[in-house]
């Protein structure tokens, strides 16, 4: 009895240093020579060096100038990390079609129709990319409150299109950040 009591703590011990040392340890080691960007979680610089944000979590951008994300019901005003989630508002929901005819009232200038992306909040309200028909349907008025030519916001969305991945999975989109700080780049 005393020794299977000897055997099981040795063996405990052992799993125990394997399992909650040495693998983790050679997992994170591994992640950090082979993959730092993202092992550090895909964070994203301004010029100075600064980082102002992740290349994985949305953030809010509401100014005329700038890239509207998709929206977000995570948390009370959206895009809180620490609330990730959908709204789990349904189709018949009167709130969710009061919030999309909000949102398509605000965006709506003319007689283009609206990307389905900027209406409709992504699984997780987080989502930090938009489609590029999404992107393309801000031009005009991003353009108009930098006063700058439409062609120069068109090369930027081209210039930060991210391409399906693994050649099949997903749509072509862009980072919403990445985005916006390419426009805060521009020379005036």
């Amino acid at each position: 009895m005393f020794k299977l009591m000897i055997q099981s703590m040795v063996v405990t011990g052992a799993l125990g240093l394997i399992l909650c040392g040495l693998y983790p340890l050679a997992v994170t080691t591994t992640a950090q020579l082979i993959f730092p960007d993202q092992a550090n979680g895909s964070l994203i610089r301004n010029r100075q060096g600064q980082v102002v944000g992740s290349a994985l979590i949305g953030q809010n951008f509401s100014k005329p100038e700038y890239f509207w994300p998709r929206p977000s019901a995570a948390g009370e005003k959206g895009y809180d990390p620490l609330n990730s989630g959908g709204s789990n508002l349904g189709p018949t929901s009167q709130k969710l079609k009061d919030r999309i005819e909000g949102d398509i009232k605000r965006l709506q200038t003319g007689t283009r129709p609206i990307p389905a992306d900027l209406v409709m909040a992504s699984g997780s309200g987080l989502d930090p990319h938009i489609s590029i028909p999404a992107a393309e349907f801000q031009v005009e008025r991003i353009a108009a409150a930098r006063k700058i030519p439409i062609e120069e916001i068109e090369k930027i969305i081209q210039s930060k299109k991210e391409n399906r991945e693994l050649g099949f999975l997903g749509e072509p989109r862009v980072n919403v950040l990445k985005l916006n700080l390419a426009l805060d780049g521009l020379k005036r």
